[in-house]
């Protein structure tokens, strides 16, 4: 199993299994990085720029062909028990999902690839426990499902209409 350079589990044995598809690849099969970013790395942005900016990927290549491949998570669900993320705004609270790496960078002349899911922080801790998989079949702990369950009540009572006067509790 992969693990962290600190040496904790991150809860697969091969990241490019969970990863999506490139943060850099746009609608139209461009590569959003030669497209912005052409200083970071020259030579790929030109041989990207002499393929009209099509994506490594287009053709037989997959996503680890890709010196410059990147998928991080959009963090809206658990990959792993599947709970939703509610956030409050105008608070500090802290989120029930986190991003959790899949890959740390490389080891010897592999690519630097970062790839991210999100996993509620519950899911988070078994993962990196190392008693638990990402890809385990989990429901969402009971602690996890009060905690979205408070959020959600407290996002249902914002919807309704109060004075002034009733939230100051004046009369």
């Amino acid at each position: 199993m992969e693990r962290t350079p600190t040496g904790t589990p991150v809860g697969v044995d091969d990241p490019y299994e969970h990863a999506d598809r490139c943060d850099h690849l746009t609608d139209d099969g461009r590569c959003r990085f030669a497209l912005e970013r052409a200083g970071d790395d020259p030579e790929f942005a030109a041989a990207r720029r002499a393929d009209d900016y099509a994506c490594v990927v287009a053709g037989d290549a997959d996503w680890c062909d890709c010196p410059h491949y990147r998928s991080t998570t959009d963090g809206r669900e658990c990959r792993r028990c599947g709970l939703e993320e509610v956030r409050m705004a105008h608070e500090n609270a802290r989120p029930l999902l986190e991003e959790h790496h899949l890959s740390y960078g490389s080891s010897g002349d592999d690519a630097d690839h970062e790839i991210t899911v999100a996993l509620c922080r519950w899911c988070h801790a078994k993962v990196h426990e190392g008693w638990a998989r990402v890809d385990d079949d989990a429901s969402p702990d009971a602690e996890a499902m009060a905690a979205r369950e408070a959020r959600r009540s407290k996002e249902q009572s914002e919807f309704g209409f109060q004075t002034a006067a009733e939230r100051d509790d004046r009369e």
